[in-house]
């Protein structure tokens, strides 16, 4: 675990699960200790595991709007999304709602894919042992692979614009909730996120209601994706960075 948790003792295999709450505080951890879990509920991460789980043959994750223009003239076959401040960037093929990212859109396709905070967490944890993407989609899948893991483990909160986010969070605490049965050690980031799940899980979507990023999607009249995002086990697939791009973990 990272060192400013040193003083705990680890559980045998010396597992630890630790909470990052917003890229902002990625410098504060040494990411190529851990296995990391990046974490934009609304709506990246989600829409990446329904495209993945819908036969997208990869996504490129890039943090800015130039780097996926970029990609165009290169590769003329590849779809190209962006979005800022929850909408489109005019141009691009679509943004990231999950709605669009359905089995007659992405099956068999790369798509290059910037985003407010979802993409950027990524990068910012790009020394990682491994870098996984969750979300409620694929709650389930993510728990049980990371238990077969002898690694210590970082959820990374996309948050928003390196603000603390709820629903990063709340999910952040959904895993720790099935890893900490599991013997893993939580920090103190991890247990207030477990915490907080406590508080949420027996209506997720109403807890979840009172977020400002919800707010934000909402005034955008969106709120088809709020509560598709927060649909637990919808899909199984896990996607894993492979070099530059998110593929199936197989």
């Amino acid at each position: 675990m990272s060192n400013n948790h040193a003083d705990q003792t680890p559980p045998s295999g010396g597992r630890g699960v630790d909470v990052c709450l917003t890229p902002a505080l990625i410098p504060l951890f040494d990411v190529e200790n851990y296995i990391v879990v990046v974490i934009d509920i609304f709506r990246a991460t989600s829409s990446i595991c329904y495209g993945i789980e819908n036969g997208a043959e990869s996504i490129i994750p890039v943090s800015e709007v130039e780097e996926c223009l970029a990609y165009q003239d290169k590769f003329a076959d590849y779809l190209l999304a962006a979005e800022r401040n929850g909408e489109v960037v005019a141009g691009f093929d679509f943004g990231n709602s999950p709605f669009s990212y359905t089995q007659e859109k992405v099956s068999g396709k790369t798509i290059v894919l910037t985003t407010t905070n979802g993409t950027h967490a990524l990068q910012r944890s790009i020394k990682a042992k491994k870098i996984i993407i969750g979300s409620f989609l694929n709650l389930t899948s993510v728990c049980n692979w990371l238990k077969d893991q002898q690694e210590d483990i970082l959820l990374v909160c996309a948050g928003w614009k390196n603000n603390f986010n709820l629903e990063d969070t709340l999910f952040a605490g959904a895993v720790a909730d099935q890893l900490k049965s599991a013997g893993f050690i939580l920090d103190d980031a991890a247990i207030a996120a477990y915490d907080l799940f406590q508080i949420g899980k027996n209506d997720i979507s109403t807890y979840l209601k009172k977020t400002s990023h919800s707010e934000r999607l909402k005034a955008l009249g969106i709120e088809a994706d709020i509560e598709f995002c927060l649909q637990t086990d919808l899909t199984t697939a896990i996607p894993i960075l492979e070099g530059e791009k998110l593929v199936k973990l197989i």
